[in-house]
């Protein structure tokens, strides 16, 4: 009986996934004409503030990173002491940043994996699991986005490159994940500002940002409808990082404090609603 009732509820789950992205949703998102801001040489800001998508007003930041033509490389900036996203950035004069993984609010603790080369900084919790099952992988000068599970992390062993978890995988091998195994159906479910970094078909790496807690300006998305988006305009792999508060997209060309989207810390739809973040990923030279 255990079995049948969750089965009824991952096909019930898929069920509300399959229709609550729409055709028109994905004619939205596959039409939509983006506002570009060129930050530096390989690097674009498209922006849209896109009606009517996924049942209410979206804004939305895609940083396109061409890492073949130009000489970045990308990190990871793991301070002792949490801080907000765009300052960590400029501590390791990074020319642009997106927030990271998850972290404990009261202890301000990692509760994500991270590794350096043969240096454990912090693991993933066991409550964690139950929405990471990905991680991203520097190696080489190589960046990727992986699986990661229980299992893969007590036997990972690598000795060179940098390992960050986080969670769930949104996108991979040009599939739309399965999240009915999720354990938290709020975070899941209800729309949120989310962040999430990706590999589009083109090989260029995407950070990305969806405003939330704005209604009738951004009203944030469910992951389903972040990972169909995703989907639609062309990833093969993608990965959600920390959203809510945390979601912040910065760049050191961008005007004023050099962040991109609307942060909710503040709850001002304004640049400036920046909360402390335990990690952040960045582009640098």
């Amino acid at each position: 009986m255990k079995k049948i009732i969750i089965s009824l509820s991952a096909f019930f789950f898929f069920c509300l996934f399959v229709s609550a992205q729409t055709s028109s949703d994905s004619a939205l998102v596959a039409d939509f004409k983006w506002t570009e801001m060129s930050l530096g040489k390989g690097v674009v800001n498209k922006q849209g503030s896109i009606p009517n998508l996924y049942g209410g007003m979206q804004n939305v930041n895609i940083m396109e990173i061409d890492l073949k033509s130009t000489k970045y490389k990308v990190g990871v900036a793991f301070p002792d002491t949490c801080n907000i996203t765009s300052e960590m950035a400029k501590e390791n004069n990074a020319i642009a940043a997106i927030n990271g993984s998850y972290y404990d609010e009261q202890t301000f603790e990692s509760t994500c994996y991270y590794r350096v080369d043969e240096k454990t900084v912090s693991y993933t919790t066991d409550k964690e699991f139950g929405r990471v099952n990905g991680a991203l992988l520097i190696k080489k000068g190589k960046v990727d986005i992986i699986p990661w599970s229980k299992d893969i992390e007590k036997s990972y062993k690598d000795k060179r490159g940098i390992v960050l978890s986080s969670g769930p995988m949104l996108v991979y091998n040009n599939k739309i994940s399965d999240f009915s195994w999720m354990t938290y159906p709020r975070f899941t479910n209800v729309k949120h500002p989310r962040s999430a970094m990706a590999i589009a078909k083109n090989n260029k790496l995407w950070f990305i940002t969806v405003d939330g807690r704005f209604k009738g300006k951004a009203d944030g998305m469910t992951i389903p409808e972040l990972a169909h988006m995703l989907k639609v305009l062309g990833c093969k792999k993608a990965l959600n990082l920390d959203g809510g508060r945390s979601t912040t997209l910065w760049s050191n060309a961008a005007p004023e404090n050099g962040v991109l989207n609307k942060p909710a810390a503040n709850k001002i739809f304004d640049s400036y609603g920046e909360r402390y973040n335990c990690n952040t990923i960045i582009i640098y030279k």
